[in-house]
């Protein structure tokens, strides 16, 4: 990527932020860049808004695009309490209700840890729902698309058309599917040493952006 003449190294460190919309629950958010930091993203709170460190180098598409992530990765900390079995089949439920009109109904949705290559597993003739337990502390969002992506199997058994056309109803599939991609491309990273100058407090994943799909049921 081609340094952006703004940014050099030696600059200081340019801080922007951006105001929550009227209504919503979200904090404000600073992003700050800075020349000494070179290949991480982090993110931490700071009173009422969420800070975001980014490498001066970073273009502004780059930056919305991470600003969302690890958003997300922080809402995903800061979520770690896990429900059970039988609330998570209380929540299929109701999410059949909403977006199904109730017709997905299985007979069992659990947590499973044998699932360490997809992330939800569906059995139609059964009518049994399963969810790997990576999932346990992630957005609500995202786990609400994976459980709705298994009901919708029990509707229709493969991934054709009409299995996507019935996703297309949850206005997140789009964000929940980006997101299980950006961790699936974060698991294949190596792994490399970050510098103390180049670590934050909070999120903090290595900055290429995500490019593997995820594989639910």
């Amino acid at each position: 990527m081609p340094a952006d003449p703004l940014h050099r190294a030696g600059q200081p460190q340019r801080s922007t932020t951006s105001q929550p919309t009227p209504g919503s629950r979200t904090s404000a958010i600073e992003v700050r860049r800075s020349a000494r930091r070179r290949r991480t993203v982090s993110a931490y709170r700071e009173g009422d808004r969420t800070v975001v460190l980014i490498p001066a180098r970073m273009s502004e598409a780059e930056e919305q695009r991470w600003v969302t992530v690890m958003l997300d990765k922080l809402a995903a900390q800061e979520n770690k309490r896990v429900i059970g079995d039988t609330q998570l089949a209380e929540r299929a439920e109701r999410l059949s209700a909403e977006y199904f009109e109730g017709r997905a109904r299985p007979t069992s949705v659990r947590w499973v840890t044998n699932q360490n290559t997809r992330w939800g597993s569906c059995t139609p003739s059964e009518g049994s729902i399963r969810l790997s337990h990576r999932l346990q502390g992630m957005p609500e969002y995202v786990v609400d698309y994976v459980l709705l992506h298994e009901l919708a199997h029990l509707l229709v058994p493969g991934h054709g058309p009409r299995f996507w056309q019935l996703l297309e109803a949850y206005p997140r599939t789009e964000r929940a599917r980006g997101y299980l991609e950006g961790v699936v491309a974060a698991e294949r990273l190596p792994h490399q040493p970050v510098s103390a100058e180049e670590q934050g407090h909070g999120a903090d994943p290595d900055m290429p952006p995500p490019a593997a799909g995820p594989h639910a049921g």
